[in-house]
């Protein structure tokens, strides 16, 4: 079933219908997209290749670009869908990720006030990532909403706040909301102003009040499983205190492997992540067969907060295969400015450990430099849009990731295709 060439609305409405008890219990191989199956980029890759500086790069990518085909790739891996454009960890962008060609897509994993397990980027990011304040529900939040103030004069004296947690409702609560764009406007005097604050490089074009479609990680699940892509999970540390009325963080780690064997998905289609090592330890330990693809993520805020070799070679001894550093632990600059692999890059390789590395189309506009958080290491080099294809490039030949996670996964798809990665 091609699900993914579904309309958003149709994708939504079918999810419920995918799951009978003949196929609940399938491998995930039975999923799978044909290699052949064309997907969609849309002009950004290309718009990409076009603003790249004269070289062999831009004239092979070029080449490719006149191809005209392309299929999905597991090193394309959708984060939080295609949250560049789309309402993160909604249906709608699940599928835009799919469509795109992303061959792992992500659900970020934390759980309701009656512990069960939903798609959100963090436990307490409802006040900006759905319309909870603008719903009963509001008065449920851990902090309600609270108006900036403001002097005699206009000027901003405090900004608005809020606080709204998975943890504050239940499970049938959190369905009746919309996910909308991950942003809130500090200046605002009323909950509807708090919901804006959109950056200006994405959109609130897809956010209306018929999309957005929340899930649970089980939806979640058979909704990959239509649109024949891996999953790769991150179990979100809580807001709240652990144990959560008796749950334990190891019964919570271990529920979100649980919902994958019992919808039938091979450990190989999976990759368990988590930022908190002892979670990353507890699948290694305790499901041998999801833990030799579990990933531990690195929290590093700048280059001196990156591990030492020596820290990387135990997480190898412990039994951890892949670590997921920002981008800008991987990579730096030479003497000539020219972007190459980072110490740290070289370090987990002689370590042994695989790489998995985060966010790409995520900085907004490059040509203005001062580029932030992903760039930091090597923005003496970043100066246009079409750099980004020369990152990719790096990564790919000299540091040799396995994947890298996009806001829009065109774009690595499009690399991934040119490279011939899988």
């Amino acid at each position: 079933m091609t699900f993914f060439r579904l309309p958003f609305a149709a994708a939504a409405l079918a999810l419920a219908a995918l799951v009978s008890p003949a196929c609940a219990h399938k491998d995930h191989n039975d999923h799978r997209r044909d290699a052949s199956t064309p997907i969609e980029l849309g002009p950004r890759p290309f718009f990409l290749v076009d603003d790249m500086r004269e070289g062999p790069l831009k004239r092979k990518l070029e080449q490719c670009a006149r191809r005209g085909h392309y299929t999905a790739r597991d090193w394309s891996i959708g984060h939080r869908g295609a949250a560049l454009q789309f309402p993160e960890h909604t249906v709608e962008s699940y599928v835009a990720a799919a469509r795109m060609g992303a061959g792992i897509v992500e659900c970020d994993v934390t759980f309701t006030k009656d512990k069960e397990l939903v798609c959100r980027h963090a436990q307490n990011d409802l006040h900006t990532t759905t319309n909870i304040l603008v719903t009963p529900l509001a008065a449920k939040c851990t902090k309600p909403f609270v108006p900036a103030s403001y002097d005699a004069a206009g000027k901003l004296l405090t900004p608005a706040t809020a606080e709204c947690r998975t943890s504050d409702i239940t499970l049938a609560e959190f369905k009746t909301l919309r996910g909308k764009m991950d942003a809130s406007d500090p200046r605002a005097r009323t909950p509807q102003e708090y919901l804006g604050g959109t950056a200006n490089f994405r959109t609130d074009l897809y956010a209306g009040p018929s999309s957005g479609t929340l899930l649970t990680h089980r939806e979640s699940i058979e909704l990959f499983k239509s649109l024949g892509v891996k999953m790769t999970p991150e179990l979100k540390y809580p807001s709240v205190t652990m144990p959560f009325d008796g749950f334990t963080q190891e019964a919570y780690a271990q529920k979100m492997i649980d919902e994958y064997k019992a919808a039938g998905v091979s450990p190989r289609h999976v990759w368990p992540q988590s930022f908190y090592q002892p979670d990353v330890l507890y699948w290694v330990r305790n499901e041998p067969a999801f833990g030799r693809q579990a990933v531990f993520l690195d929290d590093a805020g700048t280059v001196a907060d990156l591990p030492t070799y020596g820290e990387l070679t135990n997480y190898k001894s412990q039994g951890i295969n892949i670590v997921a550093p920002p981008i800008f632990a991987l990579l730096t600059t030479d003497p000539s400015g020219r972007i190459v692999p980072s110490a740290y890059a070289r370090n987990a390789k002689a370590a042994g450990l695989d790489i998995i590395t985060w966010t790409l189309e995520r900085s907004g506009i490059l040509a203005d430099g001062n580029n932030g958080f992903y760039y930091q290491s090597f923005d003496s080099a970043i100066q246009r849009e079409g750099d980004m294809m020369t990152v990719l490039d790096v990564l790919a030949r000299e540091v040799g990731i396995l994947g890298i996670f996009s806001d829009w996964p065109a774009t690595t798809t499009f690399y991934a295709n040119c490279a011939g990665l899988r």
